[in-house]
């Protein structure tokens, strides 16, 4: 045929399609693991540095890209393992409890606003036909009234 042959792969029956959702979980999971558990570089002194499970001798640039802190100092370990941070995760899980409850709080108000102007939900919304029927006999009596004072 006169079409020009493909550049790229075409996938056969047989081959399967690599997934990208799968990495996006592992990406969510990730995240949210590290929601959860915060780690910091600071070190203090009480706490002992323990080497990065990659190897102590990488540069600074490594180091980051494994998850792990270089050190600053030459007499330390060159990189070492984030300590927990858990004034971090106090304060993530306060802001996340304090979210919770304030929607938690504003959720019956909405309720409340959206089911009073139901017509199904409120009886009293609807209009009573008994009610319509006198409303309609009230103005029809007053147009007749107008009318005869105008002429």
């Amino acid at each position: 045929s006169g079409f020009a042959p493909p550049t790229q792969h075409v996938l056969e029956k047989s081959e399967v399609a690599p997934s990208k959702f799968n990495m996006k979980l592992e990406d969510a999971y990730d995240l949210l693991l590290s929601f959860f558990r915060p780690v910091t570089c600071r070190h203090k002194d009480e706490q002992p540095l323990i080497p990065c499970h990659v190897g102590e001798s990488l540069n600074t640039t490594e180091c980051l890209e494994n998850k792990c802190c270089p050190s600053k100092t030459s007499h330390e370990l060159k990189c070492y393992m984030p300590f927990k941070d858990n004034m971090q995760l106090t304060f993530r899980l306060l802001v996340l409890m304090a979210g919770g409850f304030l929607i938690l709080g504003c959720l019956p108000f909405c309720c409340c606003a959206c089911l009073q102007r139901s017509q199904c939900v409120n009886p009293l919304r609807s209009a009573n036909n008994e009610v319509k029927r006198i409303v309609w006999k009230k103005r029809e009596h007053n147009k007749d009234i107008y009318g005869r004072l105008s002429n």
